[in-house]
């Protein structure tokens, strides 16, 4: 029997496009939910021991209260941002996918 020289072998895919944007991905990831932890928690307590109790002068339960506010509308703000980066780097590895 003879072999056809045209018998080629068929190719490996190459992922390493891919692997990119995963590594992207989960960078962004890390970042945020590092961020999600700490700026919270730093904003809780800096608020209420410094802008509350320290500027303002409340009393040891409103700043808890105040402090408290302080830190959800921080999660809400990483969250925001969060939601926007990764939005706009799906549609940028889209339009980038396009123009190939």
């Amino acid at each position: 029997m003879e072999r056809y020289s045209n018998d080629v072998p068929t190719p490996i895919a190459d992922f390493r496009g891919n692997d990119g944007s995963l590594v992207s991905a989960l960078k962004t990831l890390l970042f945020f939910t590092i961020l999600m932890v700490t700026m919270p928690i730093g904003l809780y307590f800096v608020s209420k021991a410094y802008v509350f109790e320290a500027s303002m002068g409340m009393s040891n339960n409103d700043s808890y209260f105040y402090a408290a506010i302080v830190a959800v509308v921080a999660v809400h703000v990483v969250l925001a941002l969060f939601v926007y980066v990764a939005w706009n780097e799906g549609s940028r590895q889209s339009h980038e996918g396009k123009q190939d």
